[in-house]
């Protein structure tokens, strides 16, 4: 999901304007079904290199008025290259995250028998990037947002916390959604995804959906099973979120998972002699998380030097450096050379550029629209309380479990208190997948970003959930680990479903 928490205004007014007409093409009002113009749709395919085909599909806004305004969803694919099963959807999380991108390492990413089978297909979700996208913020804006400091806790004065600062930038995010994003924030929801996903899945010429999704996509996975149960062939949930919860909860519950991960990447790093939270012999895991606490400190009172612009790095620029390495085993050396010239010589610039991945901003000047998304899909899909003293008291809790993280994660969550209530469900549906056959559902024992207790919740949750788990570190598996690839390949393809709670050992990673 990677989860909870965090361009010039005329081009996205044309933009919106393309994207959402208000004429419908398909006149699906003029059919008996309101929606069938839209299932009896066909894709464009053109050429878009190293094998790929690009198109569009049209969508309702609201599938609640089909006849008005549309939405476009850009999708991507790979074609089989030999006895073709049907299409394999996929889609990377976020929320936020461009299937399109995604789906373009599709010869890395997936088994030689899984590209011979099936056509790979991603697509970018209403919202994201090629499809029909939302703004917020410009790029000077979200850097002010992303990197303005969370209140203060035990501050003796109450005029220092920051706390009515720090709602009032969350309130400005909200009011630039509103500005330049406009009735769309309002349908961005996953039940809204989920839907277009099944007119995609008949667009496709799949009589039942074959899908992998990651992290927030295992959440549109999970919505579908929920609505379209018989149209199901085979569903990978992998680096699950929660099925159930709001904002405030999934947010104390992720820091758990955040802390659980930074453990396992300090007694990683205090195996290496290049490690900087090593001080004497025989260092503990405690000290090195110490050290980094330390850091956070000396950053809070005055920022770490920055060779490639003007930003502060602050204590938040320093802790989103490190939880962007979290996500994966592959930064671990990056970040300990980060922490490096932060603890030695009080430069932060490696932190800043990982803290940079991590909300895509892609040239050190602006921001993909991944935030907006990000901020605008968990909104709707699990509203927050609307009382700014739960999240000061949920911070306060969390930070006797979670010093490093919990308190930064929770107030992250904050915009959600501010949101347009007309935005929101009510509450998450009752997600069991009544109706589905075995859905596999993958989790990673010291996953960062989506906690492994997570995956349980969703594997029971689902009637026919099956868990597959993971003895691994990183944001989910499939990919990482040669056993959990030949379980999801044997699933994917020949519908072999592994024995519910097998585990694959840590040591099985594969060089794919």
């Amino acid at each position: 999901m990677g989860t909870q928490g965090w361009i010039g205004a005329s081009l996205v007014v044309a933009l919106l304007a393309t994207g959402c007409a208000n004429v419908n093409p398909l006149a699906a009002s003029e059919t008996a079904d309101p929606l069938a113009a839209f299932y009896d749709q066909e894709i464009a395919w053109e050429d878009c290199g190293r094998g790929f085909e690009c198109g569009t599909i049209t969508v309702p806004m609201d599938y609640d008025d089909p006849s008005g305004r549309q939405v476009t969803i850009a999708v991507k694919r790979l074609p089989a290259s030999g006895d073709k099963i049907g299409s394999l959807v996929v889609n990377p999380g976020g929320p936020g995250g461009s299937g399109l991108d995604y789906v373009s390492a599709a010869p890395s990413l997936f088994s030689e028998q899984v590209r011979e089978r099936f056509d790979i297909v991603g697509f970018d979700p209403r919202g994201v990037s090629q499809s029909t996208p939302i703004y917020c913020m410009d790029s000077a804006g979200l850097d002010e947002f992303i990197g303005f400091p969370a209140p203060i806790l035990d501050s003796e004065d109450p005029a220092d916390t920051r706390l009515d600062e720090f709602a009032q930038v969350n309130r400005d995010f909200v009011a630039a959604c509103l500005e330049r994003s406009g009735e769309l924030i309002h349908h961005v929801g996953t039940a809204n995804v989920a839907r277009d996903l099944d007119v995609l899945r008949e667009v496709l010429g799949d009589d039942k959906l074959t899908y992998l999704g990651k992290s927030y996509g295992t959440f549109i996975g999970a919505h579908y099973a929920e609505l379209f149960g018989d149209k199901v062939r085979a569903l990978v949930l992998d680096g699950a979120v929660a099925p159930h919860g709001d904002q405030l909860e999934l947010s104390v519950e992720q820091a758990e998972g955040f802390t659980t991960a930074l453990h396992a990447f300090v007694d990683d790093c205090l195996t290496w002699s290049d490690c900087p939270l090593a001080d004497g012999e025989n260092p503990t895991v405690e000290e090195g998380v110490a050290r980094i606490a330390a850091l956070m400190e000396q950053a809070a009172a005055e920022p770490l030097r920055n060779r490639i612009d003007d930003r502060e790095i602050n204590q938040t620029r320093v802790e989103l450096g490190v939880l962007a390495a979290l996500y994966s085993e592959s930064l671990w050396p990056r970040v300990r050379a980060g922490l490096a010239e932060a603890i030695n010589d009080g430069d932060g610039t490696t932190l800043l550029e990982l803290g940079d991945m991590l909300y895509r901003r892609d040239n050190r000047t602006t921001y993909e629209n991944s935030l907006a998304v990000l901020i605008a899909v968990n909104c709707a899909d699990r509203p927050g309380p609307r009382d700014l003293a739960a999240y000061e008291e949920a911070a306060r809790t969390v930070k006797t479990t979670s010093p490093l993280f919990g308190p930064s994660l929770v107030w992250g969550s904050l915009t959600c208190a501010y949101w347009p209530e007309e935005a929101q469900e009510d509450a998450v549906p009752e997600i069991d997948g009544d109706g589905a056959p075995p859905i596999l559902v993958v989790g990673t024992t010291r996953d960062s970003a989506t906690p492994y207790a997570w995956a349980e919740e969703m594997a029971e949750a689902l009637e026919s959930g099956v868990l597959l788990t993971w003895d691994g570190d990183g944001h989910t598996a499939y990919g990482f680990d040669a056993c959990v690839d030949a379980e999801v390949d044997a699933y994917l393809v020949e519908g072999d479903v592994p024995e519910d709670g097998t585990v694959c050992a840590l040591g099985t990673q594969t060089n794919r």
